[in-house]
């Protein structure tokens, strides 16, 4: 083939990127664009309604039927988007944030229609929070939401720490910081019963990766699955391996489909041990180790666990969303348990 005609080739094909590149930024400038002003146009149209026509108050002191009535009216004047449940989540949106300096402008419509479903106010940040650090899109964000990601952070801290998970998000700082108790795999598809197997289980993790990151957290990189390495002439694999960039750590995760046992705790202490002194460069951490199991009896844990220096964690895992009343509660206990604390502490004072 002529050379001139490959360089010609070549140049072209720079010309057709540099272009696709121009309209892609444009057209994904022009979308951020159009959801602020959304936005913006629903907070006004929510306060309008709030506090011209409602003066303030739940309701139209002249009937409850105000929703209704322009829901047709508008409609018919401006088209769709006027659903009598849209108008609801535009005027919770101003309800909700009456400061309009306090809404993301990089959350669109979309994320407000779903956040504004939480009738929680902690809640409702924190999910604000979390998609303007991790980028989430409509579908993410309702998945953890659905997985009651907030309220499962939330149980491994006290009423300070679940305030300022609300406020600011989920921060990564430690190890601790990145596990979930449990952790939730409905997208696996497996059945909520003994009949798949580890490998089974491991599988669909893999063939999931994508919902399993989001699952995992910020900062997690897949680096492979049956990790092998040997000793002594001896083979062993350690279920996933990823390196998380936020901690600069390898994760070893090793899969249980039932109870996790102490033999399970000395195997990843010993996993954890090679990665130290092979595997990890100078400037990396000490790698975490996560053993996933459908359940582990705390007894033994503590038993198992109680002279290993590495960073060992063990978790449980679960195929189904989580009860939602259940976590609340739990949160509730949390929040309320450490004000009678206080409270009591003031009165012998």
């Amino acid at each position: 083939m002529d050379k001139n005609l490959i360089i010609a080739d070549e140049q072209y094909q720079s010309l057709i990127n540099e272009i696709g590149s121009i309209l892609l930024n444009a057209r994904s400038k022009i979308s951020r664009e159009v959801n602020i002003t959304m936005v913006d146009a629903y907070w006004n149209i929510g306060r309008y309604i709030v506090e011209y026509e409602q003066q303030g108050k739940e309701r139209a002191e002249y009937g409850t039927n105000l929703l209704n009535r322009l829901s047709k009216d508008l409609t018919k004047l401006y088209g769709k988007g006027f659903g009598k449940s849209n108008l609801i989540y535009i005027r919770k949106l101003y309800q909700s944030f009456p400061i309009s300096g306090t809404l993301s402008h990089q959350l669109s419509w979309s994320h407000y229609y779903e956040i504004l479903k939480l009738d929680d106010g902690l809640e409702r940040s924190f999910y604000i929070k979390e998609c303007e650090k991790q980028h989430w899109s409509v579908r993410e964000l309702k998945r953890q939401m659905d997985s009651m990601l907030f309220h499962r952070i939330a149980l491994s801290k006290d009423k300070e720490g679940v305030l300022q998970l609300a406020e600011q998000g989920s921060d990564i700082q430690k190890p601790e910081d990145i596990i979930r108790d449990p952790f939730v795999l409905e997208f696996t598809g497996l059945p909520d019963v003994n009949r798949y197997s580890e490998s089974d289980l491991e599988n669909a993790l893999v063939r999931n990766l994508g919902q399993f990151l989001l699952e995992l957290g910020r900062g997690f990189a897949f680096i492979g699955q049956q990790y092998r390495f040997s000793i002594a002439g001896r083979h062993y694999h350690v279920d996933l391996v990823f390196y998380h960039v936020v901690l600069k750590t390898y994760v070893l995760i090793d899969l249980k489909r039932n109870e996790v046992q102490h033999e399970d705790i000395g195997q990843m202490n010993f996993y954890l041990n090679y990665f130290r002194n092979e595997v990890c460069n100078e400037d990396d951490n000490e790698p975490i180790g996560i053993v996933l199991g459908a359940t582990a009896d705390k007894m033994t844990m503590e038993f198992a666990m109680g002279s290993i220096s590495n960073q060992l964690f063990v978790s449980r895992y679960q195929l189904y969303l989580p009860d939602r009343e259940t976590l609340e509660r739990e949160v509730w206990r949390i929040m309320k348990s450490q004000d009678i604390e206080t409270e009591a502490r003031e009165g012998k004072e």
